[in-house]
C-alpha cells in the first residue's frame, strides 16, 4: 500500500514536542498535534521506519477514519462506512482492544467495542459476500478513542507497547519507561560527547538509553510488531529494508562517558545485564554507589536521574536528607546541569537553589516535575579541536 496515510503517535502528556521533532527528523509531514499525541502522514515505508526508530512515541496507530458520533447508531453507521476493506483481508482475526473516552456522550468502552466490531463485520460482510468470518488470518488489533464526540478508530500496528524495547527483563523499584527516559534525555542539551552521569540509576533506563542515542541503536531494532504480518498493507521487503538500515547505523565504536550508580549492588547486577542485553555495556560503567559520594574531575556534565520519589510513609521522612545529599554533590561539580524527575516539591529547599525550569510530567499515573538547574554552557571548540 504506497498510498499516503495518516497515523497517530501517542505519547506522554507533557513530551508532544519532543515527538513531533523526532518525526520531523525521521522525514514525515505533521499533520497537527494534540495533548498526548503526535498525527502525522507517511506511506507504508512510515508505519516500518516510525515503529523501529521513534524512542518517545508508545505506539503507532494507522487512522481508518476519524468522525463525530453521539449516538450508538450514528457510531455504528459511521464506522460501516468506513473502508475496512483497504485493511482488513477476509481471514483477518480483528478486534477492538481498547476504547478511550473523555469527555463524550458515548462513554460505555464495552458498548463502543461491541458496535464498532459489529459494524465491521457488516461493512466486510457485504464487500467479501460472506456470512461468517473464520477470523484465522492474522491479527489487525483496532483502537477507538473518543474525545468531545469526536472518533478516532486506528489500527494498531505496533503489538507491545513501543517502551518494551527488549532489553529490561527485570527493574528496580519505581522504574521510568525507556520512553520516557528517553524523551527527558532529549529535552537537554546532552549529546554523545558530553558526560552523564545517573547517581540513582535503578535498573539502568536512562544510561542505556543514552547509550543507544550515542551508538545509533534504533529502539525497535531487536524486536517484533503486529504490523510485521500485515502483507496487503507493508510488503515484507520494506520490514527487511528497514531493519537493515537500522543496523547498518549502528556504531558501537565510541568514546562515552555514561555512568550510573546506586546503592543496591543487586540493581546494579540487573543494570549490567540489561546493558548487555541492549548491546551498549561497553559504552556505561556502572557502580555500586551512594549519592553523596558522587564526583567527577571533568567540567561541563550532565546529571539525570529518577530520584527516589517516597510512597510510603516511612520512605517520605528519608526523602529530604537524600535530596539534600544530591544537592551538594552536584554543588561540588565545576559547571554541570542536573535534572531530575520527582513528584518531591522540596527540591529547590534541598538544593538551595531555585530550579531553573521545571515541566509537569506524568511517570504513569504520578504526577511529577521534571526539574532543570542548568549549568554554564562549555566554550566552543575553536576549529583545529573540531577535526
Amino acid at each position: 500500500m504506497q498510498q499516503i496515510m495518516k497515523l497517530v503517535a501517542p505519547c506522554h502528556f507533557g513530551l508532544e514536542a519532543v515527538l513531533k521533532k523526532e518525526i520531523f527528523d525521521l522525514g514525515y509531514d505533521i499533520d497537527h498535534v494534540d495533548n498526548g499525541k503526535v498525527v502525522f502522514t507517511g506511506d507504508a515505508e512510515a508505519i516500518v521506519r516510525a515503529n523501529i526508530g521513534l524512542r518517545t512515541a508508545e505506539r503507532v496507530l494507522l487512522e481508518v477514519g476519524e468522525f463525530k458520533a453521539v449516538t450508538f447508531t450514528e457510531l455504528f453507521d459511521q464506522v460501516k462506512a468506513l473502508p475496512w476493506e483497504d485493511f482488513l483481508p477476509k481471514n483477518a482475526k480483528f478486534w477492538v482492544t481498547k476504547a478511550n473516552t473523555i469527555n463524550s456522550r458515548l462513554f460505555s468502552s464495552s458498548d463502543i467495542q461491541s458496535i464498532v466490531k459489529k459494524a465491521i463485520v457488516e461493512r466486510l460482510k457485504e464487500v467479501y459476500h460472506i456470512n461468517w468470518f473464520e477470523e484465522d488470518g492474522e491479527s489487525y488489533p483496532i483502537r477507538v478513542n473518543a474525545l468531545k464526540d469526536m472518533f478516532s478508530v486506528t489500527l494498531d500496528t505496533t503489538g507491545a507497547s513501543l517502551h518494551k524495547r527488549g532489553y529490561r527483563t527485570e527493574a528496580g523499584a519505581a522504574p521510568i519507561s525507556e520512553t520516557l527516559a528517553s524523551a527527558l534525555i532529549m529535552l537537554t542539551p546532552w549529546h554523545a560527547d558530553r558526560i552523564l552521569v545517573d547517581p540513582f540509576c535503578g535498573s539502568g533506563t536512562f544510561a542505556i538509553e543514552a547509550a543507544m542515542m550515542a551508538a545509533d541503536i534504533a529502539p525497535g531494532m531487536n524486536r517484533h510488531f503486529t504490523s510485521e504480518k500485515w502483507t496487503n498493507i507493508i510488503p515484507k521487503e520494506t520490514w527487511d529494508d528497514c531493519f537493515e538500515e537500522a543496523r547498518d547505523a549502528v556504531n558501537t565504536d565510541i568514546e562515552t562517558d555514561i555512568q550510573g550508580y546506586d546503592i543496591d549492588e543487586n540493581v546494579i547486577r540487573i543494570a549490567r545485564e540489561n546493558a548487555r542485553r541492549a548491546g551498549v555495556e561497553k559504552l556505561i560503567h556502572f557502580q555500586k554507589r551512594d549519592v553523596k559520594d558522587l564526583s567527577h574531575p571533568k567540567k561541563y556534565g550532565f546529571i539525570i536521574t529518577n530520584p527516589p520519589y517516597g510512597e510510603r510513609l516511612e520512605e517520605k521522612a528519608a526523602l529530604p536528607a537524600i535530596y539534600r545529599a544530591l544537592g551538594q554533590a552536584y554543588k561540588n561539580l565545576d559547571g554541570w546541569s542536573c535534572y531530575c524527575i520527582t513528584p518531591y516539591e522540596g527540591i529547590g529547599q534541598d538544593f538551595k537553589r531555585k530550579p531553573d525550569k521545571n515541566r509537569k510530567i506524568y511517570n504513569g499515573m504520578i504526577q511529577t516535575r521534571f526539574y532543570s538547574f542548568l549549568g554554564p554552557k562549555p566554550p566552543k571548540k575553536k576549529r583545529n579541536e573540531e577535526n
